[in-house]
């Protein structure tokens, strides 16, 4: 097949749920999973956490230097989570695009609100659901990495996340980790295959059918 049929433009992905409802998971077994697609690398203010790098997980900087960041409009879009500030360099995003690479976001509505008006045309968002609210509370419990207060927090911010699931164009009930990811897979797979983001196939076509008129 002529190699314009493959060209395409790139993705934003945005995959969102509450905290414990598996969209961290699911971000790395997609990762894993599909080679064409790269995580966006945030930059927040919390405190590196044991295990994650600089660079890796996120760009770990201060207070003043978001704010230096935000006041420069280096920022795709930033928000407030649990205390901190989270943010998307633009720079990388926009260098992506032009190779026609899908960037995989691992960010709330807040973020994927802002999103909209400079990539609209480029988005795709995933909302996932956990199958009962108790579920996701044994969730949170099971990772182990909260303490009883912060995981209170968590319940009572799960239910104003979940608010915004229609603001998703793809809704996902979360009840097992590999049949989602193949959900996932699925629309990202159909999403790469829409017409307006095959770049190549107007040329393609005209010389397909180019000897027959």
């Amino acid at each position: 097949m002529d190699h314009r049929t493959r060209e395409r433009r790139g993705l934003l992905i945005v995959l969102s749920s509450p905290s414990g409802a598996g969209k961290s998971t699911i971000s790395r077994m997609l990762l894993d999973a599909d080679g064409q697609v790269t995580m966006s690398i945030s930059a927040t203010t919390r405190p590196m956490r044991p295990g994650e790098e600089e660079g890796v997980d996120y760009h770990f900087v201060d207070d003043g230097e978001f704010d230096r960041m935000i006041e420069a409009g280096e920022f795709v879009e930033w928000a407030h989570v649990f205390g901190y500030r989270y943010g998307t360099p633009k720079a990388p995003v926009k260098q992506a695009l032009r190779k026609g690479s899908d960037i995989l976001f691992d960010i709330d509505w807040q973020g994927a609100r802002q999103l909209e008006p400079d990539f609209g045309e480029h988005l795709v968002t995933i909302f996932l659901l956990p199958p009962t609210m108790a579920e996701l509370e044994h969730r949170l419990h099971t990772r182990g990495q909260d303490s009883e207060e912060v995981i209170a927090d968590r319940m009572r911010r799960a239910a104003d996340e979940i608010d915004h699931w229609a603001e998703y164009e793809y809704v996902l009930v979360n009840r097992d980790m590999d049949a989602c990811l193949a959900q996932v897979r699925a629309i990202v797979t159909a999403e790469r295959s829409k017409r307006v983001r095959q770049t190549g196939l107007v040329e393609f076509v005209r010389d397909l059918i180019g000897p027959l008129h």
